[in-house]
């Protein structure tokens, strides 16, 4: 089963990257997804958020290509009466409908699920919110990051709260919608429903604290700035940096690992000092025991020492910018290359890390699509629009084509 998608067919209403990256995972899975972007904004926001080292020209940028390989894109106006009715057409083609809408939004523009299951009584409506559908407010990753706890725990024990560089509630809550998707379709299997799905960005983020919010809840201890450390463990998650200036990462777990990395420091005994001869000790003296294994290690370098921790099963690895990443000879499975209808030359990253079977091979995706590429075909191929009508549309600017 290399593609266990293959005829579902989906409608992604969502823009940014929670909706979007759930769409693209889809599409990995060998579903079909038609993205409608806004003709009255030109189509998503993230087509125009570039680094400057990227061509300002091209509508496909780096962030907007991060989750919509795969996909149709169709530009419509949902505020026009024919824009409607060309969703109203697509839903009853599609099994799902993804959607990120603030509580209220949808109604208004008249795609909400109860509209859109009148023309498809089985269809799975999933819908990613901010707060969820009682609170209006809009839901922005780095807010939320910062009222689920994680900008508040992120940082260095004496500086300030912290951002993590990557829009983690995002995702989160686009893995939490692609479970129940999954399990819709299973139950649209075996019942012939349909289903309105929702989570939020905040319930997902905090569903997501794992130990660090029962340290508060089961230790009542509010998890406080340890940089890379960990609460529990020692040496866990601290940086070291090696004679060569290359830093590393330990993940002790056990007391053993501890005495086996002592061995391999050349100072065995330190594991036998009573002050770390448990990880509970070791956690009561982590600043002295830090400092024994940073002095210790700052007389190897990195590359020698990490292959000797590996070979004696002790947990450890470097510190890697993004080149060094894509050197990882399995994260390169990862990796995609593709060229753009305007043949412009463009990599990805596939959002799909699992496989189904031994041999199965990851679906081949078409690149990112540009603004309204597939507006057309959309209409003609899929919804049986004459050539004559399509122009209309074109000329009323209920839809947008690129040429």
């Amino acid at each position: 089963m290399n593609h266990p998608l293959k005829d579902i067919k989906v409608l992604e209403l969502a823009n940014v990257l929670a909706g979007p990256s759930v769409g693209v995972a889809l599409a990995e899975l060998g579903a079909t997804v038609i993205k409608v972007e806004n003709l009255i904004t030109n189509g998503d926001v993230t087509r125009t958020w570039k680094l400057t080292t990227e061509d300002p020209k091209t509508d496909i940028s780096g962030y907007f290509s991060c989750v919509n390989w795969g996909k149709k894109s169709i530009a419509l106006d949902l505020n026009k009466p024919e824009g409607l009715d060309v969703v109203y057409r697509l839903v009853k083609f599609c099994d799902i409908v993804l959607v990120s809408y603030k509580p209220g939004d949808a109604e208004k523009l008249k795609v909400d699920y109860k509209t859109l299951m009148q023309h498809n009584k089985s269809l799975i409506y999933a819908h990613i919110t901010g707060y969820g559908l009682k609170n209006m407010r809009a839901g922005y990753d780095a807010i939320i990051q910062a009222e689920s706890g994680f900008t508040y725990m992120n940082g260095e024990p004496d500086g300030q709260p912290v951002k993590m560089p990557v829009a983690l509630m995002d995702l989160l809550a686009g893995h939490q919608l692609k479970e129940a998707i999954l399990l819709a379709l299973l139950n649209r299997e075996r019942k012939g429903e349909g289903a309105y799905i929702e989570t939020s960005l905040i319930k997902a983020g905090v569903a997501a604290l794992a130990n660090q919010a029962t340290n508060w809840l089961v230790g009542n201890k509010i998890p406080e700035r340890m940089g890379s450390e960990h609460p529990n463990i020692v040496p866990y998650g601290k940086i070291f940096y090696t004679r060569d200036g290359k830093p590393l990462v330990l993940a002790v777990g056990s007391d053993k690992q501890f005495a086996e990395l002592c061995s391999i420091l050349g100072k065995p005994e330190l594991a036998a000092d009573e002050r770390f001869a448990t990880n509970f000790n070791r956690v009561k003296n982590r600043t002295a025991c830090n400092e024994a294994v940073q002095s210790l290690i700052a007389q190897f370098d990195r590359d020698p020492l990490l292959a000797e921790l590996e070979k004696r099963s002790v947990p450890a690895g470097g510190v890697y910018n993004m080149k060094e990443v894509f050197e990882i000879p399995e994260v390169q499975e990862l990796v995609m290359d593709g060229k753009t209808t305007s043949d412009m030359p463009i990599k990805g990253l596939r959002t799909v890390a699992f496989s189904m079977g031994e041999n199965a091979k990851p679906m081949k995706l078409q690149a990112p699509p540009h603004y309204g590429e597939h507006t057309v075909s959309v209409l003609k191929e899929i919804l049986g629009y004459s050539a004559e009508d399509i122009n209309s549309l074109i000329e009323k600017k209920v839809v947008y084509a690129r040429k």
